[in-house]
């Protein structure tokens, strides 16, 4: 049986909300406030709490929070009367899974109950194995659940967004999901990956220039700012953000304004924002190579997506909808995957997470052409992988090979480069994401070490 306290200082309102919420089978506690929920909550966890948002001894923001310290995956709804844009972010900053602004129906509770206890039948997100996203999540660990919740919850707002989480956990997917779940979903969804566009470029694709801005400005161009519009602006990977283009980000983000380059008009623009990273931004800050002001106007309501790792318990449900993606894709029958083949999968590591098990199941789902996908297919495979390829760059630099004791460092980094680049079949992305380095920082040591640069895409 599902349990859930409801905390509210109006008698009136708990009686209500604990008939209710008893007639739909929940196991209900209440308390008057915020000193008799902490009460509660230290002799009994609860898997949601309901709370009024102001009470005479306190706000929901401290119910939720001593439910936290007690039992982090505690669900919370808060309830308030003074509904306002600002209360709404703070409440979800702080880790909210939804806001409901009195009066409500119990219909209307029961509903977001019902989102935050059994969000989604586990099909609604995966990384295509391309590399690309698509419209699908798929998962049902509590972790992803949640994050999807949040993610909700978050699209309700207009706040900017900060999601933070390791490459190939599908944080574009996210961005997607919070622009397709909010009152912009009609409007455009545009994103920039700030890792990928030439640092003198940047500023540009961001903002627009004028005709003859800079050579080779032979005429103007709107920027992604302009392009986002009414919708949706992804800036992902925020961290590759040169320090020196920080300032007019940071103007554009507060005013909504900017200039193209070249010219002195201003243009405003209505857009959400959010911003992925696969970095911690806040050590970056520390570390004087990201502005504090620009992370805290992009932190506002911050989002994290669990690695697969942590979410083992997904991993047949990935690799089956992957082997029926790509099933359906070539015309074929879907192969069966037998337990010996889901068990190695479930104890593999996969540090590139959803985006490697993706692209696994595409090679093993291609080359392997029987009914069935066994241990056999999976070890193959992963031999395939991992045997390091001679030769990659040219017959005169060292060959990409297993690193010994003793050698040079710039050896070893170039060999464990061209290695890994070897078993991403040149994809520099897919490669620079293994490595938990940039697509620009790759492009630098391919140009480096002198690897031939058209050889990697």
């Amino acid at each position: 049986m599902s349990s859930v306290l409801i905390v509210d200082d109006e008698a009136g309102i708990r009686t209500a909300l604990r008939v209710n919420f008893s007639r739909n089978g929940w196991d209900v506690e209440t308390a008057s406030g915020v000193r008799d929920a902490a009460r509660l909550l230290e002799n009994k966890p609860f898997q949601l709490i309901v709370s009024d948002m102001r009470m005479p001894d306190g706000d929901g923001l401290e119910v939720m929070r001593s439910a936290r310290r007690i039992a982090p995956g505690t669900a919370v709804i808060l309830l308030t009367a003074f509904g306002t844009v600002p209360d709404a972010v703070e409440a979800m900053r702080s880790g909210a899974f939804d806001y409901l602004t009195k009066p409500i129906s119990f219909d209307q509770l029961e509903e977001a109950a019902a989102r935050v206890m059994t969000p989604t039948d586990g099909r609604q997100a995966a990384m295509d194995a391309e590399g690309s996203e698509t419209s699908a999540i798929v998962g049902r660990a509590p972790q992803l659940l949640r994050a999807l919740e949040r993610a909700r919850a978050a699209a309700t707002t207009d706040a900017d967004v900060l999601v933070e989480a390791e490459s190939g956990t599908g944080k574009e997917l996210l961005a997607r999901f919070i622009h397709e779940a909010s009152d912009r979903a009609r409007k455009p969804f545009v994103a920039v990956n700030c890792a990928a566009v030439p640092e003198h470029l940047l500023e540009s694709e961001l903002f627009g220039h004028a005709r003859g801005a800079f050579t080779g400005a032979t005429a103007a161009k709107a920027g992604r700012f302009e392009l986002a519009n009414g919708g949706t602006l992804l800036l992902d990977e925020i961290g590759e953000m040169p320090l020196n283009l920080q300032p007019k980000l940071l103007r554009a983000l507060q005013e909504r304004e900017f200039e193209r380059l070249g010219e002195t008009r201003s243009i405003k623009v209505d857009i959400r924002v959010i911003a992925t990273t696969n970095v911690d931004l806040g050590s970056m800050v520390d570390e004087g190579k990201f502005r504090s002001d620009l992370y805290y106007r992009l932190n506002v309501i911050p989002l994290a997506l669990p690695p697969l790792r942590e979410r083992a318990g997904d991993v047949d449900l990935l690799a089956r909808y992957f082997a029926e993606k790509f099933a359906g894709k070539h015309s074929r029958p879907v192969q069966r995957l037998t337990p010996e083949f889901l068990d190695r999968l479930r104890a593999h590591h996969w540090p590139g997470n959803v985006r490697e098990l993706g692209n696994f199941m595409r090679r093993v789902c291609s080359l392997h052409t029987g009914a069935v996908l066994d241990a056999a297919c999976f070890d193959q495979e992963f031999r395939s992988r991992e045997k390091p390829v001679a030769n990659v760059a040219n017959t005169s630099a060292p060959t990409a090979s297993a690193v010994f004791a003793g050698a040079p460092i710039r050896q070893m980094e170039r060999t464990h480069l061209e290695n890994t680049l070897a078993m991403t079949q040149g994809n520099r992305t897919q490669a620079a994401e293994l490595l938990g380095i940039s697509i620009r920082t790759m492009r630098n040591r391919i140009r480096e070490y002198g690897l031939p640069p058209r050889r990697y895409a």
